[in-house]
């Protein structure tokens, strides 16, 4: 054979041919290998590999945002209604929508990037503060006049308690809002009018006058017993708070309402209509509580829906559409289930059977005891879209962190970003290669996470940074960074949660 034709493995070779045809494949293998950062998109691993390529240039593109172009409320809500005529509808990526101030500036990633990490940790202060007291709640549900239905869901990182918002109508007839939604939550409450004490939001304040379905509850209902022990009664009416460990707070009086989720109505849900509300939820009108709690929007549909929604938090700067989906169609076949771990002394949050980590394919040495829900209700692993940073106690995340690092010495470092402490310097790299990471549950299943879900660009100049963060207390959060782009599934009334197999 002559020229560049290969050799086959049956002919002789000399020993010396040989050596020079294996030195050649060895340069030629290793000049392959240095070029994958020149590469203009990224390479597809093997199956099985424990190597995955992070899209450097898309990721830093994907921080510059192009807002879109709003319609007026009528548009808007008529658009709302026909749009969401089937289970899944179309979504709006938050990033994409200025939903708070139309002449702010929110184009720049790095204050972006900080105002998010900023009330992410003010969020798991708050979580933390809640796990150390106890939450006890009864069943209660309220009617659905159909039993599945979807609506839209708009990712946010300006608002909130929660980063993702849901526009649902409110009343009779149904006045479009945007609501965050929480799986941390349990309460839905709103801004109302009179206000004696209100922040900005994007859609008109609800007034309940304007409402042929509104009925306010009185102190002595069986939905007021519902509450927690702070409510209290104001002028014959059941009366309502929620503080958020931040600053932020509801406070007003409780009512049945209609709520208007795609083209689904349900009646006599019991929501709080907030006169004197404070702190970080500017923009939205209020808060779609999900929790597992019996006063969440979950729990009150209970039965209709056998207590399963699902969710695809879109990913960041994709311009690309998440989905909200109550009932038995949000349960996709070819999920990986995972078992729920019921609370009791808080049931509202929704515990996993999280057992280990693994980077590169090498599970890292951490004892399956730091990730368990003790017979107290302490520690144990909750699954979170108002967090943004997964954070694991500190023994797990200094383990978790150090192997990472031991599979990326081939990546420049970059100094530490707020609650970040390993970062990198990829400015100027098209394409990475990075190790896979992964979490196992219990019984063997394990998730492995897109790169993008676990290396995220804290500026728009090349600073990436490993999206986990330490605490020193004994719970571990599964935050949405980690959750984007999943379809993620919540089956309340049997106790799993699944996760695949599309991806939003």
């Amino acid at each position: 054979m002559s020229g560049t034709s290969t050799i086959p493995l049956s002919q002789s070779l000399s020993s010396s041919h040989f050596t020079t045809t294996m030195l050649l494949h060895s340069f030629i293998l290793t000049l392959v290998l240095s070029l994958t950062t020149s590469i203009s998109s990224p390479i597809s691993s093997p199956p099985h590999s424990h190597f995955q390529h992070l899209n450097v240039e898309k990721a830093i593109i994907e921080t510059k945002l192009k807002p879109l172009k709003q319609p007026n409320q009528h548009s808007q809500d008529k658009e709302q209604q026909q749009q969401q005529s089937q289970w899944k509808t179309r979504l709006f990526h938050r990033d994409n929508i200025n939903l708070i101030n139309p002449t702010t500036n929110n184009n720049n990633h790095k204050t972006r990037f900080n105002s998010r990490i900023k009330r992410d940790i003010k969020r798991v202060t708050f979580l933390l503060n809640r796990l150390s007291s106890l939450n006890k709640n009864t069943e209660q549900t309220t009617t659905a006049t159909e039993a599945s239905f979807g609506s839209a869901v708009l990712s946010g990182t300006e608002s909130g308690s929660g980063e993702y918002f849901v526009r649902i109508g409110i009343g009779s007839p149904p006045i479009y809002q945007y609501m965050v939604i929480d799986s941390g939550s349990d309460i839905v409450w709103i801004q109302c009018q009179p206000c004696d004490q209100c922040y900005n939001q994007s859609d008109p304040i609800f007034n309940p006058a304007t409402s042929a379905s509104f009925i306010g509850v009185s102190c002595s209902s069986s939905v007021c017993n519902q509450l927690e022990d702070d409510a209290a009664c104001r002028k014959g009416r059941c009366g309502y708070q929620v503080a958020y460990g931040d600053g932020s707070y509801t406070k007003g009086t409780l009512a049945l309402e209609t709520i208007t989720v795609g083209r689904t109505v349900i009646q006599e849900t019991a929501i709080g209509c907030g006169h004197w509300n404070e702190g970080m939820f500017v923009g939205a009108a209020g808060l779609l509580g999900l929790g597992g709690g019996p006063m969440s929007f979950v729990g009150q549909l209970g039965a209709q829906t056998d207590r399963v929604f699902g969710y695809c938090l879109t990913s960041r700067g994709t311009g690309s559409s998440g989905s909200l989906e109550f009932g038995r169609q949000a349960m996709p076949i070819g999920a990986m289930w995972v078992p729920l771990i019921h609370n009791p002394f808080y049931p509202s949050f929704y515990y996993v059977s999280l057992t280990g980590l693994a980077v590169g394919g090498i599970k890292v040495p951490i004892s399956e005891e730091t990730f368990q829900l003790t017979d107290l209700g302490t520690g144990g692993v909750v699954m979170d879209t108002g967090t943004a940073v997964t954070r694991l106690p500190t023994v797990a995340y200094n383990a978790f962190r150090d192997a990472f690092i031991g599979q990326t010495t081939n990546l420049p470092r970059a100094s530490g970003v707020s609650i970040f402490d390993t970062c990198y310097d990829l400015n100027g790299f098209v394409t990475v290669r990075v190790p896979t990471v992964s979490f196992y549950f219990s019984g063997g299943q394990m998730l492995t996470f897109p790169a993008r879900n676990f290396l995220i660009p804290a500026d728009d100049v090349g600073t990436f940074c490993f999206a986990f963060a330490p605490s020193s207390s004994g719970v571990s959060i599964i935050g949405n960074i980690q959750q984007e782009g999943i379809q993620i599934s919540v089956d309340g009334a049997n106790g799993f949660v699944g996760f695949g197999p599309n991806v939003c």
